[in-house]
């Protein structure tokens, strides 16, 4: 009699297979916010959210799960709301608290600003761990400012927030300069003369491709989808996913429920739009207001996105731009909601898993989860070498440039 194959006993076997791949190849992750979540929660005090610890109450990030997770390089985020009038030393503190956080746990952590300090920290079973600004309000129009943010070990920058900078038009802004304006052009060559990756996350379509056309060397998103499988303007359009290999470039899958759910984004829309009708601004968080959002919801329940969700975005990225050109990107704390599935850092084998029922092969999986990202920082660095031959760095300023 041919012996019965049960899911759990497929799934369980999926499961280890992607364990043991994340053993070797472990996954290099483009976004995650735990230092802004350690500034609002606890002011940098790592006493209080000692990341040794599970977390799981206050955070979707610490140490065990990490481990648990397979994850063995972090893009740290050093981001700072763009409303703030200090951003630039708040976006210091930001640095200190990742500094803080590698010198406080150096058996689990490890600095890491090149491609081969990433290998060196997975050869040591250590989390290689890296930074990204995530807007370019962080060095208030000035390229000595972004020198001094590559100085302090900053390895990207997302050119925007979800507000436009006086350079560069954000997805979620009303536009103004059109994409690029002459000195955000100039932003991208300097950070490509530096070896910082410009980072396309956030930033509308036509600052997408303005920066392409000015970048010599690959972009990244660092946490964005696709927006033919979800219409978001925070996600990728297939005509600039198409352009990533003829870049070298890197598209890092993020988990956001309303980026990588269709259903999501309406019920969102909808719920912005009961707000206002009640007279509430969509992102107030006062008691009047939560009392309005909590009872929509109890009567709308909230579209719940799963680890399917988010591989339905890697086959179409993968499609369009290649497999040598994604990677990985979650935003885990610095999102409420995540899929099931992949409800904190702990989830990734959870994805890899759905992607080997998908028919993904391991060689292909070693790529999205770590020779791409660990390829891209380091044809930077190359591209980097070169530029600094002939030239030096850009005495260029915004209002000779665009005033």
């Amino acid at each position: 009699m041919t012996p019965v194959t049960r899911l759990e006993d497929t799934t369980a076997d999926r499961l280890a297979q992607a364990r043991d791949l994340l053993d070797e190849f472990p996954v290099v992750d483009g976004h995650n916010d735990l230092p802004w979540a350690l500034r609002e929660q606890v002011r940098y005090d790592l006493d209080a959210r000692d990341i040794a610890a599970d977390q799981h109450a206050h955070l979707h990030t610490d140490l065990p799960r990490l481990r648990e997770g397979g994850v063995g390089a972090q893009y740290w985020s050093v981001y700072v709301r763009a409303d703030l009038p200090d951003a630039v030393p708040a976006t210091l503190e930001q640095i200190d608290c990742v500094r803080r956080l590698i010198d406080r746990h150096p058996d689990h952590l490890r600095a890491a600003l090149t491609a081969a300090d990433m290998e060196a920290a997975r050869a040591e079973g250590r989390i290689a761990s890296l930074m990204g600004a995530e807007g370019g309000h962080s060095i208030a129009n000035s390229l000595g400012t972004l020198r001094g943010l590559y100085a302090l070990g900053v390895r990207y920058m997302t050119l925007t927030h979800n507000d436009n900078v006086d350079w560069a038009d954000s997805a979620t802004d009303v536009p103004k300069a059109g994409g690029l304006t002459a000195f955000g052009r100039e932003v991208v060559r300097e950070m490509n003369r530096l070896g910082m990756l410009v980072d396309l996350s956030h930033v509308a379509a036509t600052t997408m491709r303005d920066a392409l056309d000015a970048s010599s060397a690959p972009v990244i998103f660092s946490h964005s989808s696709a927006r033919a499988v979800c219409d978001h303007p925070r996600n990728i359009p297939d005509d600039v996913l198409e352009r990533l290999p003829a870049n070298g470039g890197l598209a890092m899958v993020t988990f956001v429920p309303k980026f990588v759910l269709q259903a999501a984004v309406d019920w969102t829309a909808a719920a912005d739009e009961n707000m206002r009708a009640h007279g509430f601004h969509h992102l107030d968080t006062t008691a009047e207001a939560m009392k309005v959002h909590r009872a929509f919801e109890e009567s709308t329940p909230r579209p719940v996105a799963t680890v399917s969700t988010v591989a339905d975005h890697l086959d179409h990225m993968r499609e369009v731009a290649g497999i040598d050109h994604l990677g990985i990107g979650g935003d885990y704390d610095g999102t409420a909601f995540t899929p099931e599935g992949l409800k904190d850092v702990s989830g990734y084998p959870n994805l890899v898993a759905e992607l080997l029922d998908r028919g993904w092969s391991k060689p292909d999986l070693a790529k999205l989860t770590w020779q791409n990202a660990v390829r891209v920082l380091g044809a930077a660095e190359d591209v980097a070498r070169d530029l600094r031959t002939t030239r030096g760095p850009s005495h260029a300023t915004i209002d000779r440039l665009d005033g």
